[in-house]
């Protein structure tokens, strides 16, 4: 697979270029590189690394879904996930944060490292990863309780009930919820509209303090308002978080996201097939000038 080379000075890029000068002539796209709206990860030049994936195969039962996936996830940025329908997508960022422990035939080699902890030790509680490294998935799932309640969950189940009002009033703002919901926090949270409703599990998870949010497709039921909403709140969240998210949509990847992941389908023994990482860049080089050429067929619509 291709990596995301070192970036320094020297290779930063002519402020005087136009797009068409950065891009690779003759390129054919389905995306306008003006959409690639996410800060560039050159104007920071020294990368905390929060993951560090190595040699990642993860399997239910004898048959891999992922094989050999090694690359690193950058602090407080965006990092997109894509690649057809199959390549285990869901699969890899569930590992992040153990999710898929609770499926009996699901295993992995390889490492992933959090901050240089093997997230798969003996000694790591996964429910510890859980809160560290939280997630919002691709359908809202609020509890049916109220409001204020959803929020307040997870810090009552933790223990953590000082200033419990402070802290679900601080979770529904970062979320950009408070204002829509301040005067009927005791009515149910389904009667919130759906994007309500998913604002409302991010604010859920933010509530534990999390370093991490893993979105698996969290737009993919909204409509494109509320779509528009969740996106222009990661553009806000990862001043604070890291976020890895998981989309189909090429568009929402190129406008939110500052590194991108691209996952295919190899055809494996037995007609067993799995998930690789085809390549790894900054989300204007995967978009305009990709290395591969499945990256680049991908991209453009030609399959997927």
């Amino acid at each position: 697979m291709n990596y995301p080379s070192e970036t320094n000075v020297q290779d930063l890029p002519d402020p005087g270029a136009t797009e068409e000068e950065g891009a690779r002539a003759g390129l054919p796209s389905a995306l306008d590189p003006a959409q690639l709206g996410a800060a560039p990860p050159w104007t920071t030049l020294a990368r905390d690394t929060v993951f560090s994936i190595r040699d990642l195969t993860a399997y239910y039962g004898s048959a891999p879904a992922i094989r050999d996936a090694s690359f690193e996830i950058y602090g407080r940025m965006v990092t997109a996930i894509i690649g057809p329908s199959g390549c285990g997508k869901s699969t890899f960022i569930r590992c992040l944060n153990r999710m898929n422990d609770f499926i009996p035939s699901f295993r992995t080699e390889g490492q992933i490292l959090y901050h240089d902890i093997d997230l798969q030790g003996k000694d790591v509680d996964p429910v510890s990863v859980r809160r560290r490294i939280g997630m919002v998935f691709q359908r809202p799932n609020p509890f049916p309780k109220s409001i204020f309640e959803n929020v307040a969950y997870g810090l009552r189940i933790l223990g953590l009930k000082d200033d419990l009002n402070g802290r679900v009033e601080r979770a529904l703002k970062r979320a950009a919820l408070w204002d829509e919901v301040k005067d009927r926090l005791k009515k149910s949270a389904l009667s919130l509209s759906g994007g309500q409703q998913q604002r409302l599990c991010i604010a859920r998870c933010l509530a534990i303090e999390p370093e991490v949010i893993l979105m698996d497709e969290p737009a993919s039921a909204l409509d494109p308002i509320a779509t528009t909403r969740i996106e222009d709140l990661m553009h806000e969240l990862k001043r604070d978080y890291t976020i890895v998210v998981v989309t189909h949509n090429m568009q929402q990847a190129a406008r939110v996201a500052d590194m991108t992941a691209f996952f295919s389908i190899t055809p494996g023994d037995e007609g067993h097939r799995s998930g690789e990482l085809v390549e790894y860049d900054d989300t204007k080089t995967i978009f305009t000038q990709p290395k591969d050429k499945r990256t680049e067929d991908y991209v453009t619509g030609r399959f997927g």
